[in-house]
């Protein structure tokens, strides 16, 4: 699957070939440098010119983080290939357990590495829990992307109201530590309550410890091991659960049977999460794929967003 890590290519041909970094649930979907090599040769085959990389820190779908020897060895690449480095790390602070997350910017600190070629992009939307505000922010070492930045900026300027309530908020240093303590508290809470239900029912999560999602393994539910089964499957669960869960197939998982719980969290008694195993899925955890078809409009889409640095990372630091 492409854990939301992909390598930019120039031109349109992207689209259509779609040089995704194939990540496999044998090694818990983590980015290794053969999968790297492997989908820059392909679109270097396919007489694509490859500018960047761009990954995703904590991890979108899979509430994962990068180690600090994998960021490292991402540096390198891109490095060796002469190519950009995106990091987005707009979940820096929804970390609720070890190991504890690590900035690309830490990571370049203590490596000969050309710095112009990474960046980074942030939000307060997850974090601070303000998507309203589309407050973002490019941070990089390349002065011609900062430059191209903040002309861009001028079609998407923040209030000057919100900009003084954010600089308020943010510089009280006790609240933001506190709020920060809280979220992560009640994410790890709500992370055990939704996987422990679900291991009641015999199904098991990737193992995480950031993000506002969960990566669930449901392939034992599945019909056959195919995306046609994982989207019916899929369609089961909105007309039966009246849950929208994102389907891995959307993420470009290449194992079927892999999905990803939705921002939302939804209370459900233990109770009411019996009954509804009992009633959908027999003991051999198969469901009945009878369910009208669904249109396949209402699949989820992947959308991507700009985003930032965690609060306390060096980054903010930087900024100040």
């Amino acid at each position: 699957m492409a854990t939301k890590s992909i390598l930019v290519a120039k031109n349109e041909d992207f689209w259509r070939l779609k040089p995704f970094i194939t990540c496999e649930s044998s090694n818990n979907f983590q980015i290794t440098i053969e999968a790297l090599e492997k989908a820059y040769n392909k679109a270097i085959e396919a007489n694509i010119r490859v500018k960047g990389l761009i990954i995703t820190n904590p991890s979108n779908q899979l509430g994962t983080i990068l180690d600090k020897d994998t960021l490292k060895s991402l540096v390198n690449f891109i490095n060796e290939r002469n190519i950009h480095l995106v990091c987005d790390e707009i979940y820096a602070a929804t970390i609720f357990r070890p190991p504890h997350f690590t900035s690309i910017s830490e990571v370049i600190q203590d490596m000969d590495s050309n710095d112009d070629l990474i960046h980074i992009v942030y939000s307060l939307s997850k974090d601070m829990g303000f998507p309203g505000f589309r407050v973002g922010i490019v941070y990089s070492y390349n002065d011609e992307v900062v430059s191209c930045a903040r002309k861009m900026s001028s079609f998407g300027l923040v209030s000057s109201q919100t900009q003084y309530l954010l600089a308020a908020m943010l510089s009280d240093d006790d609240f933001v530590g506190r709020f920060l303590d809280e979220s992560s508290r009640r994410l790890e809470c709500r992370h055990k309550i939704f996987t422990e239900g679900l291991k009641e029912m015999g199904i098991d999560c990737l193992n995480c410890n950031a993000g506002l999602f969960c990566w669930m393994d449901l392939r034992p539910l599945l019909k056959e091991p195919t995306i046609d089964a994982e989207m019916m499957l899929w369609r089961v669960i909105i007309n039966d659960v009246k849950l929208n869960v994102s389907p891995g197939s959307s993420f470009h998982c290449t194992e079927a049977g892999w999905f990803r719980r939705i921002r939302k969290f939804v209370t459900k008694k233990k109770g009411e999460i019996a009954t509804v195993k009992k009633k959908r899925c027999p003991m051999n955890l198969r469901l009945s794929f009878s369910s009208r078809i669904y249109d396949d409009g209402l699949r989820s889409q992947h959308m991507s967003s700009p985003h930032f640095p965690h609060p306390h990372s060096p980054l903010v630091r930087a900024r100040n």
